[in-house]
């Protein structure tokens, strides 16, 4: 946590942030709860839940679940936050119902939906800023979209004033009044005292029979509360998604900004728009990223460093100078500064790949340990495995590291010289120079500066071919007999 954050955290001790992630998301037709569906690589909620943290500690942030609750707890648990369970789901006022009993001994509660992974921790900041001002019962984060069709609209008390009048349903505007551009975004501020006063107020009175917090803004007005809004200056921020072609759509405008961003702090991108690029990766200035390239999850890229197209990498950190070539599928791996990977190589999850390595094509690592210097040209398997600096591992070399039960480790010494298509059978020790003969099939220990060799004997039968050539001519020669009529 930043010093900044730190110091908003201690001053918003008061301030509790509620989540709504309890819905089912009926319109995406999937089984996975909507909350959990992704956009630049994590789950909508978890993009809500990164945004509200720079506003509050974790432990003061809310998340009512309820739509398959404990599969959404589960995804979500490592981000801090507490959990309130809305066992049956009647309405986003019900919801704040049942996480009343959490916050009541907070001064005051932000409301945000757990779909909407645009929004920034400076726009819930706004929210909270103008709430604290203007000392309202309510205040509604309100947005002016391209198309407010279908939303909500704010009605003011006059133009330039912040207090709401009412918001009006689109089902509802009456004539003169579907000109009014400004929405409800569903995202409120409230003061607790408020809240629980007239929370109880709702009806269900709507096609639905549920308790929805929008009427809270009714509820109060009558009340003689203040109700006030705030517009929120991207409109896209506050966008949700009901179906698949709205997420997706949203992940493509997530992945755009995740591109300008590194392309402003100096990375050059070719094609962004074919390249994939999840909100977490970082890469340093002066890297280069060809067309259809695909950085995932905790993936690290260092300086001058450059991953050729349609190479795929997942959770992994790659130092400064490196050349990853095309067509490369790299997992949970750490790849050291000058190293030379593929084209088409692949490096299994526990891979760590020292400084100067080549890895060339079709070469797979799993969980190895590659000191510097190692060169792998081509068509080679290396699994469980440590190999000292500059070893040379010719074309077809494989660890067999499965006995069909456990996993065996191989150790390749530094400088040793690994001949073409040889088989190292673990567990097996190959130490520091030693030469291991082409074919060879190594299951035994190899002394330093020694020469293995584990083949049979080269038998040569001059003029066996020929014969055998003539003895098959013999068999397929066709019986003759009289011709037939």
């Amino acid at each position: 946590m930043s010093k900044k954050q730190a110091g908003t955290q201690h001053e918003h001790a008061k301030l509790a942030i509620v989540i709504m992630a309890a819905g089912k998301g009926t319109r995406l037709k999937s089984r996975r709860p909507k909350v959990l569906h992704k956009v630049g690589g994590r789950p909508l909620l978890s993009h809500v839940i990164a945004a509200a943290s720079g506003v509050v500690a974790p432990r003061d942030i809310f998340t009512i679940v309820g739509h398959e609750a404990e599969r959404v707890r589960t995804e979500t648990a490592a981000l801090g936050t507490q959990f309130v369970e809305q066992t049956e789901q009647r309405g986003t006022g019900h919801a704040i119902q049942c996480a009343l009993p959490s916050i009541r001994n907070y001064e005051s509660v932000l409301v945000l939906s757990g779909d909407v992974p645009l929004i920034q921790t400076e726009t819930i900041e706004l929210l909270w800023r103008f709430h604290q001002k203007e000392g309202a019962a309510m205040t509604i984060l309100s947005a002016m979209p391209p198309d407010p069709t279908g939303y909500g609209r704010i009605v003011r008390r006059s133009p330039a004033s912040p207090d709401v009048e009412a918001i009006v349903e689109q089902v509802a505007l009456k004539p003169g009044q579907e000109a009014l551009g400004e929405i409800n975004t569903g995202i409120y501020a409230f003061k607790i005292a408020a809240l629980e006063a007239h929370l109880g107020k709702l009806k269900t009175d709507n096609p639905h029979h549920e308790l929805y917090l929008t009427d809270m803004a009714g509820v109060l007005r009558r009340q003689g509360e203040r109700v006030v809004a705030v517009q929120v200056g991207d409109a896209a921020e506050v966008l949700g998604a009901n179906t698949i072609a709205e997420l997706v759509a949203l992940d493509a405008t997530m992945r755009m900004a995740t591109a300008h961003r590194l392309m402003a702090a100096g990375v050059t991108i070719y094609r962004p728009e074919t390249c994939v690029i999840d909100t977490e990766v970082e890469v340093a200035a002066d890297a280069i990223l060809e067309p259809f390239v695909q950085l995932l999850g905790n993936t690290r890229i260092g300086a001058d460093t450059t991953i050729r197209s349609y190479s795929v990498l997942e959770n992994c950190t790659v130092g400064e100078r490196v050349i990853i070539r095309p067509h490369c599928v790299l997992a949970d791996s750490s790849i050291a500064n000058g190293a030379d990977i593929g084209p088409f190589a692949r490096m299994r999850p526990g891979c760590d790949i020292g400084e100067d390595v080549h890895i060339g094509n079709f070469v797979e690592v799993k969980k190895s340990k590659l000191h510097p210097g190692v060169k792998a040209g081509h068509l080679a398997y290396l699994g469980d495995s440590e190999i000292g600096a500059k070893a040379n591992i010719g074309a077809g070399v494989i660890t067999c590291n499965y006995d069909g039960v456990q996993k065996h480790k191989t150790q390749i010494g530094a400088g040793a010289f690994i001949g073409s298509d040889s088989t190292l059978v673990a567990p097996v020790t190959i130490e520091d120079g030693s030469y291991i003969g082409a074919g060879s099939c190594i299951t035994k220990h190899v002394p330093a500066g020694s020469l293995a060799v584990g083949r049979a004997r080269q038998v040569t039968k001059e003029g066996w071919a020929e014969a055998r050539r003539a003895r098959l001519k013999q068999l397929t020669v066709p019986a003759t007999g009289p011709k037939k009529d």
